[in-house]
């Protein structure tokens, strides 16, 4: 009999085989993406100090009700402030750690969004 996997357990096997080539550093920080089935997260980390420099979710009260707006509405939100307060640490440039999603939906809208608001990737 064939055991099924969810597609959680393989979407975090793709997530540790890509976090062994990517690593957020201090010059650099890593714009890691986590979304579940209600909302979208988003951090600026720098691994070599193991600390997050930015975040930004749809959880924040300061982005006002995201309810009413549609997914990739609200990643566009999340985008643009994750970038918003980036730049506001100094926060140039960043490494992009898409979490083993497609680069498709939401997280492309999210990705897209910092760029526009000044995030090089």
């Amino acid at each position: 009999m064939i055991k099924k996997t969810s597609r959680n357990v393989l979407r975090q096997g793709k997530h540790s085989r890509v976090r062994r080539k990517i690593a957020g550093t201090g010059d650099i920080p890593r714009l890691c993406v986590y979304k579940s089935l209600n909302h979208i997260y988003a951090q600026v980390i720098d691994d070599e100090q193991g600390k997050t420099l930015a975040a930004a979710s749809t959880r924040d009260k300061e982005l006002g009700d995201l309810a009413s707006k549609t997914n990739t509405e609200a990643a566009k939100a999340v985008g643009n402030s994750i970038a918003v307060r980036a730049k506001a640490k100094g926060i140039d440039k960043v490494v992009f750690d898409r979490s083993g999603y497609k680069y498709h939906g939401r997280i492309a809208a999210l990705a897209e969004a910092a760029r526009e608001s000044g995030l090089e990737f």
